[in-house]
Parts: C-alpha cells; structure tokens; sequence
C-alpha cells in the first residue's frame, strides 16, 4: 500500500495568524495552492512615497515562488523589492444571504503572501517566469504567440516572491442562523452562487480572413474558470 505524502503546513508568523474568524483560516499549503491555480490575477499592496498603493497583475506560482509582472515604468514595481508587500488573490463563490442582514457573508477563497520580492534579472529565470505567466493565464499560448524580445524583456520587470508567508482563509456553506431565533421569521435563507465561465474567443476586427482560434484557445470556450 502507498503512503500518501505528508500534508504540508504554512508557518503562522504575527502577519498570518488568524484572529477573526479563525474556524475560516486554513495552514494547509495544498489550499493556497488550489486557491493560486484557480486564478490569475492578483492585487500588489504597496507603499511608494509614503502612500500606499494596490495594484492588479498577473501572476504565475511555481513551487515556492510567486513571480509577478509588469513594466520597468511601473512605480509599484519599481519601488516593491526596497521594502515589503501585500500580494491578494480572492475568488468570490457566492453571497450568502440569511435571515438578517447581519448574518449575511460572502463564500470565498482567498490567499494573503507577505514578504520582499526580488526583481528577477537573471534572463533564463526571467524568460522562465514570463512562461510562466503566459501559461497560467492562457495554456498552450507561449508555444504558439511570438516569443519577447530583447527590447520587450528589457521593458518588462518581474518580481519574484517567495511563498513562505502566506494567510489563507475559506469560506463555503449556508447562512450561520438556521438553528438561532431568526429561523422562525419565514424568510427564504441560502446561498447565491457566483461562477465564471470563459466564453467564445471574440478575433481581433484586424485579423484577415480565414483565421480561427488555436484549439487551445477555442477548447477554454464554456469552461469554468477558478
């Protein structure tokens, strides 16, 4: 009989440690992963000059390492591997909708990584990271679009942030008062949920005529997405 691998854990540190709700919050390093793959883009939270800054980009997770891309111009980008960041991913699943509007909640999963990034500059990891990215956004679409250039990667930053620190908390099931005293009001309690699907590839009004969407692109049509 083969032992299955040991679960892994994720260290709690003063940042991660789970104070409200904690029955929410999650140490186990297979739910960040899921909660990582299921996604693409992400929130940066960032000081520069004094002000703080969030700001959407992509992502890609590769064991350890979260790599995050933007452009060399890009202030938050600039300025994030001189001090520490917040990166955020969250899926929302769905509004839960109870009895009262207090015990009303979302469903969701979400993934807080603390740390200091480091920009990549070493062209294979940074070549592999951009890979990366292409990859978890779009599957099969590095091997078929035209690859960077030298000019394009000189004008591109990418950051690379270790996944040692990292607050996970889900939260899935119906409305908390179907046992308190509001069961009794008659008033419909329960779960709207939210999913994402991708829909048909939209071409490009430039594109001549005749040409379609690679199979990896048209085979994502209707397929949900997180």
């Amino acid at each position: 009989m083969t032992e299955s691998p040991p679960r892994r854990s994720l260290p709690q540190t003063d940042r991660t440690l789970h104070r409200r709700l904690r029955e929410q919050g999650s140490l186990d390093r297979d739910v960040l992963d899921a909660i990582l793959a299921s996604g693409f883009l992400c929130h940066l939270g960032v000081t520069v000059e004094g002000q703080v800054m969030v700001v959407p980009t992509v992502y890609g997770a590769d064991g350890d390492t979260l790599y995050l891309h933007g452009s060399v111009a890009s202030r938050s980008l600039v300025s994030s591997p001189l001090t520490s960041v917040c990166v955020t991913v969250t899926h929302v699943d769905g509004v839960v909708l109870a009895r009262s509007v207090f015990e009303h909640g979302v469903n969701y999963r979400s993934a807080m990584i603390y740390g200091v990034p480091r920009v990549v500059t070493d062209p294979e990891e940074k070549l592999a990271g951009l890979r990366l990215l292409t990859e978890h956004a779009a599957p099969g679409q590095w091997e078929y679009a035209r690859r960077p250039s030298r000019k394009e990667l000189a004008a591109t930053t990418l950051l690379a942030l270790s996944l040692e620190e990292a607050s996970v908390k889900v939260r899935t099931g119906p409305p908390d008062d179907g046992d308190g005293p509001d069961a009794g009001l008659g008033i419909w309690a329960g779960v709207l949920p939210l999913r994402a699907f991708w829909g048909e590839a939209e071409p490009d009004p430039l594109l001549p005529g005749g040409l379609t969407p690679p199979p990896h692109i048209a085979g994502r049509a209707h397929r949900r997405l997180g």
